[in-house]
């Protein structure tokens, strides 16, 4: 079977920019093989699968995850990666990472974790996701983090404020100096955006919080709809959701392979450099349908995320948060024995930021019922 060829503009791991630490080549795969592996065998992926997507984990089984989320993520990166021949494995890692630095409780852990940090540095969870790379994960005897390739890293930091690029080296300068990351991130960006809208309706309808009825304002759902129906007159709830959600994702990457097709030719880049230097994303849907993908993300915020059950879940996980940060910060004993000695061993000196940062990211990588369990215990034997 032939090797297939990439594009020009394609990452290769041959060129990488490479790692903060120097490793010695794998045999058997390339670079960015190697970091797609680290952050499947990381402690970091392993805890997505019991952080909410958008319910809560407990709420029911059959709900998507963070973990399933990524991995869904990366499905649909890859289909695109391939279509546009560039590199399918950075690509799949990126999307497997992206979701690293979440907290327990999706978004309203995220807010609340920020409000609590704020006097702190704050807190955001792509910079999280790049701290749990770099430093966080313990896998390694020669150094900290999993040590992945500047093209793996690039692509997780997604977004990033000025001052925050400032300490970041030659990562923030495209953020300081407006430029674009490869084609893989930018991928793998426009990925998470579709499968999360995409598969959020599924778990609305299948939690009843969503009817179809009110989906079908959007030109996507109704159109779709109608064609489903129309074609099986028999389908039983279920599996006219399903045909619904799979032909708009269908839909919506046909779109977008030939748009950035489109838009490829037209720059005509002619290396991944070119590429970062492009003013402009040559990743995008086309106007239409970027219009009815945005317009559709509005009826699930109204209708969704701004649910009332969705609400309360929200109010009592943002509850959650901030009672562990405040518990913690006032009464380190309530640490483990690992994290209250490295607030302590250095008595003598008060650093409240360092407290709060060691605090924030333990806070991070708990699981939605390890958070629920964490207050239950702390809040019994207080």
């Amino acid at each position: 079977m032939a090797v297939r060829e990439l594009a020009t503009f394609a990452a290769l791991p041959n060129e990488s920019k490479g790692r903060a630490y120097n490793e010695g080549q794998s045999n058997y795969r390339n670079e960015f093989q190697r970091d797609r592996d680290r952050i499947i065998h990381s402690s970091a992926f392993r805890r997505l699968e019991y952080k909410t997507q958008v319910f809560v984990n407990h709420e029911g089984d059959m709900f998507r995850t963070r973990l399933t989320h990524s991995i869904e993520v990366a499905q649909i990166g890859r289909t695109i990666a391939r279509a546009l021949d560039v590199n399918e494995d950075l690509t799949e890692a990126i999307c497997l990472a992206h979701d690293l630095g979440h907290t327990p409780f999706g978004h309203a852990g995220q807010d609340a974790l920020n409000n609590c940090m704020k006097d702190f540095g704050g807190f955001e969870h792509n910079l999280q996701s790049l701290r749990i790379v770099d430093l966080l994960e313990e896998r390694y005897a020669d150094f900290p983090g999993l040590n992945l390739t500047y093209e793996t890293r690039e692509g997780i930091l997604k977004h990033c404020s000025k001052k925050n690029a400032l300490g970041l080296g030659e990562l923030g300068q495209r953020f300081i100096k407006k430029n674009k990351p490869s084609l893989e991130a930018q991928i793998a960006n426009i990925a998470d955006e579709i499968a999360y809208n995409n598969h959020d309706i599924d778990d609305g309808l299948r939690a009843n919080l969503l009817n179809i009825d009110s989906l079908r304002e959007s030109k996507f759902v109704e159109s779709n709809y109608r064609e489903v129906v129309k074609k099986w007159k028999d389908l039983n709830e279920r599996k006219i959701r399903h045909e619904i959600v799979r032909r708009m994702i269908d839909y919506i990457v046909s779109d977008l392979i030939e748009t950035s097709r489109d838009l490829i030719g037209k720059y005509k880049p002619a290396s991944v450099d070119s590429i970062r230097e492009c003013s402009k994303s040559l990743i995008k849907m086309s106007q239409t349908t970027e219009k009815e993908h945005n317009n559709l993300k509005k009826i699930l915020r109204k209708n969704l995320y701004q649910h009332e059950q969705v609400n309360l879940m929200s109010q009592q996980a943002a509850e959650t948060v901030k009672y562990l940060f405040n518990i913690y910060m006032e009464q380190p004993i309530f640490l483990t024995d690992e994290l209250h000695m490295k607030i302590t061993k250095d008595s003598q000196i008060k650093d409240e930021q360092r407290k709060a940062r060691i605090i924030a990211d333990y806070i991070a990588g708990m699981t939605d019922r390890f958070a629920l369990s964490e207050y239950k215990r702390i809040s019994e034997n207080k």
